[in-house]
């Protein structure tokens, strides 16, 4: 069982901002802004390559719901999720970081590999 199915299951705590019977979000344990939660399915799905459209469409507005929970829908947020290992898939589990409280800078790629990739 993967760590986010464990927080799902409650085996694992998790400060948890909002829950619904699909979906959970809980703050990431490393952020990477003021405000850093990840959302994730309560179903396992290894990552965006394997989701159905209808629960994307349904983790679209669970996701703006989050959003809107932590008061970052006004002035601006960031939503990201990483795909397979050059991706920087970290945990094989649907999740979705989402980022804000604070202007938002794109630093992301300046340790990139981009050799051999275009």
């Amino acid at each position: 069982m993967c760590l986010f199915c464990k927080i799902v299951n409650k085996e694992i705590p998790s400060n948890v901002i909002l829950e619904n019977d699909e979906f959970v979000a809980f703050h990431d344990v490393n952020p990477k802004a003021p405000v850093h939660i990840l959302a994730i399915p309560k179903v396992h799905v290894d990552s965006f390559n394997e989701v159905s459209p209808l629960l994307m469409q349904n983790m679209t507005s669970f996701i703006q719901d989050v959003a809107k929970e932590v008061k970052i829908d006004k002035s601006g947020y960031r939503v990201i999720t990483n795909i397979g290992k050059d991706g920087g898939q970290e945990v094989k589990h649907l999740h979705f970081h989402i980022l804000g409280g604070a202007k938002l800078k794109w630093e992301h790629f300046s340790d990139s590999d981009t050799q051999g990739h275009f």
